[in-house]
Order: structure tokens, then C-alpha cells, then sequence
């Protein structure tokens, strides 16, 4: 795992960035050389930044977006502390239970930040890239954007609640066909669903996004506020009682043989040979 008593980044070991201008707090993710894939490095990164935004008053809208020729493709198997290890299959369910939920905090109070996100996404939106676009409040695709949910292909459960996220945006039909297939959509098929608000062009996608932030920032800052509030508020019912669910989900099939398995038929490059257990 990683040290959650850290509040600091080391030079040269950032996950994402933050920079603000003009009222907006561009929230970059910056690992393009590994196709900015996740770690349990980054969610705590993503927690210090939205905790840096959170009272920033330069602050009135985020602009979530990504280095390279990848938003976020998914997780990084490379990163330190990837696996979690017990004495027991139980104590190492009950330890990625624990750090399933210390993901979902971190991912709560970034969705949750009092600003509006705006998310900018190009080329591969995979796994938790999928999830971590989902938790922003206005999203813009370009049209080489692909997003899919491919857990269950490697012998996981979805464990950020993307799959519940896109249930509440799209219907709980959709959220089960791509989260069961693990099956790749494009932007325009995301769009149609109601994932993303926008789709445009590669070369347009930056000018897209930040005019849309800048629109947000122009906006009287209580009242951008308390419509977001409002509106997840209501959208929102249900959400936490069901990531409770989920990390226990994630949990019990992160530490099953099926996991091993998936993991072991991708690194090698051949299909999974999946028991049950």
C-alpha cells in the first residue's frame, strides 16, 4: 500500500498537477509515458489536490484533463504497492475491503469539491480512467476518446462505482451491458448514452473544454455552487450505501483465484480460464 499519513509529492513523482488561471484549476494528469494509468499513488494524489482546490478562491470551476495520447488507460499493474498481501485470505480481503473504501473517500471528495469539474478526454478512458471521468459534472469527448469497463474480463468487480455512475446517467441496462461485456464504446455511442455532453474533433477538444470551464467561471460562484449541490443531491440517492457494497464486491474478487487467473491470461496474452472461485 502507501503511506496515507504523507500529505506532501515528491519532485518527480506526480501523478497529476494543478495549475490556475482565470478562475480555472487545471487538474492535469501527467504520466503520459504510462498512458496515465492509476495507483493507489494517484488517489492520493487526487485527495491533496481536491483538498488544495476545495477553499481555493482563485478557484470557481476544475478542468479535468490528461497528458498525452490517453486520458487514463486504466490501471497501472506496474506501480509500487499494487497487491495487497494478508497472513490469511481473510485478512487480505479485509485489508483491500479497507483500501477500496480509502479510494471511494478520496474519489468522494473530489466529486464532491464545491466547484464544478469539467472533464477533457482523449484516446483510451479505460477501468478507473472510465470511473474518474464519470465523478466530473460535465464531460467532453474527443472523437478518438474509447471508454469501456473491462474488470470482469480479468475476474474483478467494477471497484470505483463506475458502473453505478453510468446506471445513473444511462440506465441501469447500459451500465450492466458494458460493465458484464467489458465491450468499448466511442464518443459519439457515449454521447448518445448521455456519458458525455460533448464531442469534438481531437484539435478541438482543449479550446472546447476550457471555453465550457471559462463559461462556469464566469457564472456567479454561489449560485454554480448550489445548483451542483442540488442536482447531486438528487442524483446521488442511494450512492453510498451501494459503494459499500462494492468495495466488499471488489474485495472478495481482487483476492479470488479468478483474479489471479486474469490477470496472469493478460499478462501472458491468452484467454482466461475462469473456475468461480
Amino acid at each position: 500500500m502507501i503511506d496515507t499519513l504523507d500529505h506532501g509529492i515528491p519532485e518527480g513523482e506526480e501523478r497529476l498537477s494543478l495549475h490556475v488561471q482565470d478562475g480555472i484549476g487545471v487538474l492535469t494528469l501527467c504520466r503520459p509515458e504510462k498512458l496515465n494509468g492509476w495507483s493507489w499513488e494517484a488517489s492520493r494524489q487526487l485527495g491533496i489536490m481536491a483538498d488544495r482546490i476545495r477553499f481555493d478562491e482563485r478557484v470557481r470551476v476544475v478542468l479535468l484533463r490528461a497528458e498525452g495520447r490517453a486520458f487514463c488507460a486504466g490501471i497501472d499493474v506496474t506501480a509500487p504497492g499494487g497487491a495487497i498481501t494478508g497472513r490469511s485470505a481473510a485478512e487480505r480481503a479485509g485489508r483491500y475491503e479497507e483500501g477500496i473504501r480509502w479510494v471511494h473517500e478520496r474519489f468522494a471528495v473530489f466529486a464532491g469539491l464545491p466547484q464544478p469539474v469539467v472533464a477533457a478526454v482523449q484516446g483510451y478512458c479505460l477501468g478507473f480512467g472510465f470511473e474518474l471521468a464519470l465523478m466530473a459534472d460535465v464531460r467532453i469527448a474527443a472523437t478518438d476518446a474509447v471508454f469501456a469497463l473491462p474488470e470482469a474480463g480479468i475476474g474483478v468487480a467494477v471497484d470505483a462505482g463506475g458502473d453505478l455512475r453510468i446506471a445513473r446517467e444511462a440506465g441501469a441496462g447500459w451500465a450492466k451491458y458494458l460493465a458484464l461485456t467489458g465491450r468499448r464504446i466511442d464518443a459519439a455511442t457515449a454521447e448518445r448514452l448521455g456519458l458525455v455532453q460533448l464531442v469534438t474533433p481531437p484539435e478541438e477538444l482543449e479550446p472546447t473544454a476550457r471555453e465550457t470551464a471559462a463559461a462556469v467561471a464566469r457564472a456567479a460562484p454561489l449560485a454554480v455552487r448550489a445548483i451542483k449541490r442540488n442536482i447531486d443531491a438528487y442524483a446521488d440517492r442511494g450512492m453510498a450505501a451501494a459503494l459499500d457494497r462494492t468495495a466488499l464486491a471488489a474485495a472478495l474478487t481482487l483476492t479470488s483465484e479468478d483474479a489471479r487467473e486474469g490477470y496472469a491470461a493478460k499478462a501472458e496474452h491468452r484467454p482466461p480460464r475462469f473456475e468461480g472461485r
